[in-house]
């Protein structure tokens, strides 16, 4: 996998992934930034968030549930002081569906958390990751 991340202007960047996929970046105002995009630290957690809920949604629907929308809402909290890494990030899922089993949705969860989420598990590394879920 190959990506790069160029330099705009002031402190905005523009990512740019192999599939042709683009996101800008942006620092805030005090940095020097002028808030155009996401903080490069945000992109980490909805990478995350993204890769979490790509498997939560794929172990549902081979499990033939009734899967109908899928959310993940991230808190997380960093170090006071440099490098200012997460140390605990709570991944909450929503799931909505028609007759969803809770059983199967805790597995996806558990299965996405332990075993297939990569983004989850590097990050594990140095911050505290806890997963919840609710059923609509």
């Amino acid at each position: 996998m190959k990506t790069r991340v160029k330099w705009l202007d002031n402190m905005s960047f523009v990512g740019e992934s192999a599939s042709g996929h683009s996101v800008v970046m942006d620092g805030p105002p005090e940095a020097g930034g002028r808030n155009l995009g996401v903080r490069p630290m945000e992109m980490l957690l909805l990478g995350m968030g993204g890769c979490s809920s790509f498997d939560v949604v794929s172990i549902l629907k081979k499990s033939r549930q009734a899967i109908e929308g899928c959310e993940v809402t991230i808190d997380a909290e960093r170090a006071d002081t440099e490098p200012k890494v997460f140390t605990k990030i709570h991944l909450h899922f929503i799931v909505s569906g028609t007759d969803l089993d809770n059983k199967r949705v805790a597995k996806a969860v558990s299965l996405s958390a332990d075993k297939y989420c990569s983004a989850s598990i590097m990050l594990g590394k140095t911050a505290e990751i806890t997963h919840s879920f609710e059923m609509r």
